[in-house]
């Protein structure tokens, strides 16, 4: 029985108009861990009154080639214990994504939902591993939904009638 090849060309590329996504790369753009208090932060003989961390997140996107976006996750943590900073953690977590024949709202979609999505993970991997790293309980950032968050603000842009400007999309926790 012969093999059905009417949706892909001679050449083995996808057929024009087809939606193509993929992953090129994934990597730590920059990584910073501050104890400014050790070693004496690890010496209190009284008990520690750890305060709720400090957390921001937000992302960035830009076209580094032709169907290739970078997108970037930035995220600071701050823990402190009584009026002390135990640590700082700054991460850059990035990956460069091929996005070939979407339509512009499923572009977008994409872009701000998926590709972030997919970075999280590593991103959080990064902030146990480093927290461990640096002599403390390991942290795990609370799960975050990108694409919940794109539609939200993206339906909070449409009801204001002005466009979604993706630099505000920002999550702060204390």
């Amino acid at each position: 029985m012969a093999a059905d090849t009417s949706n892909s060309s001679a050449d083995g590329m996808q057929p024009e108009g087809q939606e193509q996504f993929g992953i090129q790369k994934v990597y730590i753009k920059d990584l910073s861990f501050e104890a400014p208090n050790a070693p004496q932060i690890f010496m209190t003989q009284a008990p520690m009154n750890p305060r709720p961390p400090e957390l921001e997140l937000s992302y960035s996107t830009s076209e580094v080639a032709p169907n290739l976006h970078e997108v970037v996750i930035s995220i600071t943590l701050t823990f402190k214990v009584d009026d002390k900073t135990a640590f700082i953690i700054e991460v850059k977590q990035a990956g460069i994504f091929v996005l070939i024949g979407f339509q512009k709202d499923r572009f977008d979609y994409m872009l701000n939902g998926v590709c972030p999505n997919a970075l999280f993970p590593y991103a959080r991997e990064t902030v146990t591993d480093i927290s461990t790293r640096g002599g403390f309980q390991p942290f795990f950032l609370p799960a975050i939904n990108f694409e919940a968050m794109y539609m939200q603000h993206l339906s909070q842009a449409q009801a204001k009638k002005q466009p979604l400007d993706t630099s505000q999309i920002k999550i702060t926790l204390n």
